[in-house]
């Protein structure tokens, strides 16, 4: 049987889980103007990051990207990342494991 929520209804701040396990990871981030996540990675994942609502600098280890909302980014988990809100934010993010290395030999 399906599961039905809101995204309104992952009340944990700022990161909120949709799924009991981890696998793939998926998180609705909430910031406020002026909040930031210091730089951090999420190693042996790809990751989807779709900013629903606001207006946020998302910087990959020495690149910002400034995002409005309905823009979705995808990158390598190995990157460093940190999200800074300029106007109070709310990201769906997917954090996928990526597959082997060796895989496509």
């Amino acid at each position: 049987m399906p599961e039905r929520t809101t995204l309104a209804a992952l009340d944990d701040h700022p990161h909120a889980e949709v799924f009991e396990t981890r696998r793939p990871r998926t998180v609705r981030l909430e910031l406020d103007a002026g909040e930031d996540i210091p730089r951090h990675t999420h190693a042996g994942t790809n990751v989807v990051f779709h900013l629903l609502t606001g207006r946020l600098n998302l910087t990959l280890d020495d690149e910002t990207y400034a995002l409005d909302a309905g823009e979705v980014i995808r990158f390598d988990g190995s990157r460093e990342v940190s999200p800074a809100a300029v106007k109070d934010s709310t990201a769906l993010i997917v954090f996928a494991p990526a597959p082997e290395a060796d895989s496509d030999t």
